[in-house]
């Protein structure tokens, strides 16, 4: 194996934004099987080093690979995109983004469950019409600055919004505890 691989080819699989989680969970094992370092204890401490070296890379990717925002930066940083430069986001949205979250903060102070399912609701639907608009910019020729400003915004946007999300999912076990 070759440590200079990068995600994608590290699972042999093709450096796009869509992949099916399935394969990819299927690649990951089979790869931990082969490299992982119980199958290398008979070996020399530097092939066992190699072999726990393997292991952290393969976890490494896999936790990148498998989850839609980390996919989504690391593929812009293999375009040479610096996502974390211009962190200017628009108005608007944080003016709504500030606004859901004193609503959140207030259904979790009153205990509101039924106000907090809803807002979890419609976050969840408002992050996957995100993730489609996030998959169709990252589809297009990242080697374009047109198509990797949207994918930029888009990202720190969902960034923000899984936050979110998360403070709900916290507000409502809380509120149910």
């Amino acid at each position: 194996m070759d440590f200079s691989q990068d995600h994608f080819a590290l699972f042999g699989l093709p450096r796009r934004y869509a992949l099916d989680e399935a394969q990819l969970g299927r690649l990951y094992h089979e790869i931990q099987a082969r490299v992982h370092p119980d199958k290398h204890v008979n070996l020399s401490a530097a092939e066992q080093r190699l072999a726990m070296q393997w292991t952290t890379r393969v976890n490494e990717a896999y936790q990148v690979l498998r989850q839609p925002l980390s996919r989504a930066k690391y593929l812009l940083s293999l375009a040479g995109v610096d996502v974390d430069r211009g962190r200017e986001m628009s108005g608007e949205f944080l003016t709504q983004q500030m606004e859901l979250r004193e609503t959140v903060a207030e259904a979790r102070a009153a205990g509101d469950v039924a106000r907090l399912e809803v807002l979890h609701g419609r976050l969840k639907r408002e992050l996957a019409q995100e993730y489609a608009k996030l998959a169709a910019a990252l589809e297009a020729d990242l080697g374009s600055n047109s198509q990797a400003a949207p994918a930029v915004k888009l990202l720190r946007q969902l960034m923000f919004q899984e936050k979110l999300l998360h403070e709900i999912d916290d507000a409502l076990a809380a509120a149910e505890a």
